[in-house]
């Protein structure tokens, strides 16, 4: 028994010398031997060029084989010297071994991606094996840099106060004072509860976001929002924008402001509608019936009170202005209501509304001489007591569409019987389309017109490589050309016009003797407006075999015989 109990001490003696030598193993090559550090700036402003020394030294007597060396950027930096933000020495950039008192240093060189403040951390790892050993080992070290500056601005341009229920028109300037040019910038705007988003100039992504792109030194620009803010008296409304750039697929936060309003209550609450709609979308040679309504919010009786409406807008067909209760001034296009002729002007209670209207006309063409005639608009102020309201509103553009039909021309050469016969030859007939557009760039632009049943295709296009572009339903008898995108002012105004000419085929039947049958029907041409978002259309009319157009055709060849 007693020599079982020495044996056992024994075994368990050598299994402890065992674990105790593979540990001293394990750990023989600390930090203190495998020195490596990062030396780096402790702190830079934003996109500065930065250089990272990495360095190291093996203060052992053993040499390191298989070194592979690990740099790793902060996060969302923009790397100078790799391609990657993570990168790597293998074996043979370090020499295969490091040697006894051997100490190297490597270079790297970035611009750094973040807010002011923020501490951006590079890392920096060498895995190396102690000659004689299988044991790996790895060394690791970090070094923080933090963004001390951020030259990028970004301010509001919001009034201290806020009218509840009244059209806001605020502003988001940015601006770069940065070195290095930022690349995928991008604005976040958080609005309060409340808040109700109408428009913006640029346009939005979802209302919220804007693209910048990329934003060179000395550059910036400005966003404009339109919305509508409620809430109560002395409520504080906060908004929020943040500016950062995207990279790979997430945004990295450069700068974030906050600014507060407060809830004023206005003595005057001014609403208006065109034509029973508050946000109507007018067209040219629209008639527009104008009703302003007002309510006294404030404390006091307001009285004898004058009403002024300034009218704006190339669109606007002045002569057409009818207000049995106001006067319309041409000098500078005023309607002027005053308390003699309008009992809501002559005594306006707390809490009490009142409402004046007036009639115009928009009209139906008008010159367009230039790229400030694009997007066409509206504008009305309204001056009442202290107060100014203006409300804006957009005008679509117009769509137009030439439909012409000849027997004599030149583009096919057309035959059969003239005048059309029933029982005789077809007789052929050129079409011609033409499309312009006015105002505002429009998209997906098609033009349509039916077939009668007495009419046929012949498969003759002109240009040829409109044919590609150029359907038709043989159920529905629709003819349609897809245009694609028009232009502002494309057709118009001096500029080609896009066209398509096509042959038909007529042979009339018995219920059409001595008569003038249509050979097609009307033309319809619709896209969509691409500065109202409202779909627009343009009509010709159907032609007749009498085709009017043709100047060549006689009297007695216009009809079926």
């Amino acid at each position: 028994m007693k020599k079982n109990r020495t044996a056992f001490i024994l075994i368990l003696a050598a299994l402890v010398c065992l674990a105790g030598f593979y540990y001293y193993q394990r750990n023989i090559y600390s930090k203190d031997i495998l020195k490596l550090e990062i030396l780096g700036p402790e702190e830079a402003d934003l996109l500065q060029e930065v250089e990272y020394v990495v360095k190291y030294k093996n203060n052992g007597d053993t040499s390191l084989e298989n070194p592979e060396l690990v740099f790793e950027y902060p996060d969302y930096s923009l790397g100078l010297s790799e391609p990657s933000l993570r990168a790597v020495k293998a074996s043979k950039d370090l020499g295969d071994v490091i040697y006894p008192g051997e100490e190297k240093t490597f270079r790297f060189k970035g611009r750094l991606l973040g807010k002011e403040g923020e501490a951006k951390e590079a890392k920096a790892s060498l895995s190396f094996k102690p000659k004689n050993l299988k044991a790996s080992y790895k060394s690791e070290t970090t070094f923080t840099t933090v963004i001390k500056r951020a030259p990028l601005t970004l301010d509001f341009d919001l009034p201290s106060s806020i009218d509840s229920g009244k059209d806001l028109k605020f502003r988001l300037n940015y601006f770069s004072n940065i070195d290095y040019p930022v690349p995928n910038l991008r604005v976040v705007v958080e609005y309060p509860s409340d808040f109700e988003f109408i428009s913006s100039s640029p346009n939005a992504l979802e209302k919220t976001e804007w693209e910048i792109g990329l934003l060179n030194k000395g550059k910036g620009g400005r966003i404009e929002i339109t919305g509508r803010m409620r809430g109560d008296l002395g409520e504080e409304k906060v908004f929020k924008a943040r500016i950062g750039s995207w990279q790979d697929g997430e945004f990295v936060l450069l700068k974030e402001i906050n600014s507060g309003a407060v809830m004023a209550k206005p003595s005057l609450y001014i609403t208006q509608q065109i034509n029973g709609n508050p946000r109507y979308v007018a067209s040219p040679g629209d008639s527009l019936h104008y009703q302003i309504s007002f309510q006294n919010l404030g404390e006091d009786v307001l009285s004898n009170l004058y009403l002024i409406i300034k009218l704006q807008g190339s669109a606007f067909d002045f002569s057409s202005v009818k207000s049995p209760q106001g006067e319309f001034k041409s000098g500078d296009n005023s309607i002027v209501f005053d308390w003699t002729k309008n009992s809501s002007l002559q005594f306006l209670d707390v809490n009490e509304e009142g409402e004046v209207e007036f009639w115009i006309n928009l009209k139906k063409e008008w010159a367009i001489t230039g790229s400030q005639d694009k997007n066409p608009l509206i504008k009305d102020s309204i001056f009442l007591s202290q107060v100014q309201e203006d409300f804006v509103n957009k005008v679509n553009s117009t769509l137009a569409v030439s439909q012409r039909g000849y027997f004599y021309d030149d583009v096919f050469g057309n035959s059969g019987s003239l005048p059309p016969r029933i029982g005789g030859e077809p007789t052929t007939y050129t079409i011609s389309w033409k499309a312009m557009n006015f105002y505002n760039d429009v998209n997906n632009v098609k033009i349509k017109a039916k077939l009668p049943l007495t009419s046929e295709l012949t498969g003759k296009i002109f240009p040829e490589e409109e044919s590609s572009r150029f359907t038709f339903d043989s159920k529905s008898r629709e003819i349609v050309w897809s245009l694609g995108n028009l232009k502002a002012s494309q057709g118009v105004a001096g500029t080609a016009a896009p066209n398509i000419s096509f042959q038909i085929k007529f042979a009339p039947v018995l219920g059409q003797f001595t008569q003038s049958p249509n050979i097609i029907e009307r033309a319809v041409i619709s896209g969509e407006d691409q500065w109202t978002g409202e779909t627009v259309e343009g009509y010709a009319p159907s032609i007749t075999t009498a085709v009017p157009d043709d100047d060549k055709i006689k009297e007695n060849e216009k009809i079926v015989l």
